[in-house]
């Protein structure tokens, strides 16, 4: 039986999930920006959390961990490139790694480019991937540690999952990446009625997170740098994939 995913909003724009298995009752939390909404959910079904998986070092991702580990004594997991500056973990881990969970394997990407260090877990029999900020809603983490070449080599790893997986991605800027990806894609229909269901879904207060693969290389520029038309577009048809990814990257820290 597929996991129980819940998606809980934080802070101002960020995002936890609740992973939980109901036969063996062991709950996930993936990331921890604030521990208020995460206890709350968690009280509301009487769960209780077995296991942290924590994707990068930065505050809002990490912020209410030590809150929630008053409460739940759970096994803190995070990338052991990362581990000098992450809380304090029990296991660290690293790309290749497999964890299990709730009888189901958890496998560690590292999809650095955002931080280095930055590490994605994919649930294949749920058909899951967490990203945070690697691969987002309709964009990618702005690199702040990382280059576009290996921004592009991460992005390439969670293009090649199958495409029915469902990506977790740790912030609500589905809207304002929908405008952007408009000024490098213009022509493309799938992203017109993305960008008009996110108005829709963001008018009712719903979240646009999780998003699905196959949505994201339908309309994602980030995943959509070896298109013709995209290349086309910014005056790149003889450039390789991951040049054109650094041009997109640029003007979107431009936008």
């Amino acid at each position: 039986m597929p996991l129980e995913i819940l998606t809980i909003p934080c802070l101002s724009d960020n995002y936890a999930f609740i992973a939980h298995d109901a036969a063996s009752g062991e709950t996930a939390l993936i990331d921890a920006p604030e521990a208020a909404p995460i206890l709350s959910a968690l009280a509301e079904r009487n769960w209780r959390l077995s296991h942290i998986l924590l994707t990068h070092h930065h505050w809002d991702h990490v912020e209410g961990l030590a809150d929630i580990l008053k409460a739940h004594p759970a096994k803190v997991i995070g990338a052991a490139d990362d581990a000098y500056r992450l809380p304090p973990l029990d296991i660290e881990v690293r790309e290749g790694d497999e964890l299990t969970f709730g009888g189901e394997p958890i496998q560690v990407l590292d999809v650095s480019g955002h931080t280095i260090g930055h590490i994605a877990f994919h649930i294949p029999n749920s058909a899951a991937v967490f990203t945070a900020d690697s691969l987002m809603a309709l964009g990618c983490g702005r690199l702040f540690e990382g280059t576009p070449e290996q921004m592009w080599e991460s992005l390439s790893k969670l293009a090649a999952l199958p495409r029915e997986t469902v990506v977790y991605s740790g912030h609500e800027y589905t809207q304002s990446n929908g405008r952007f990806a408009e000024t490098v894609d213009p022509h493309n229909p799938d992203l017109k009625t993305r960008i008009a269901d996110i108005a829709s879904a963001r008018a009712a207060g719903k979240a646009t997170v999780p998003s699905t693969l196959s949505l994201e290389l339908a309309t994602n520029p980030f995943l959509r740098a070896q298109d013709p038309a995209i290349k086309t577009h910014l005056g790149m048809e003889e450039a390789d994939a991951a040049a054109v990814f650094t041009e997109i990257r640029a003007r979107k820290d431009r936008f």
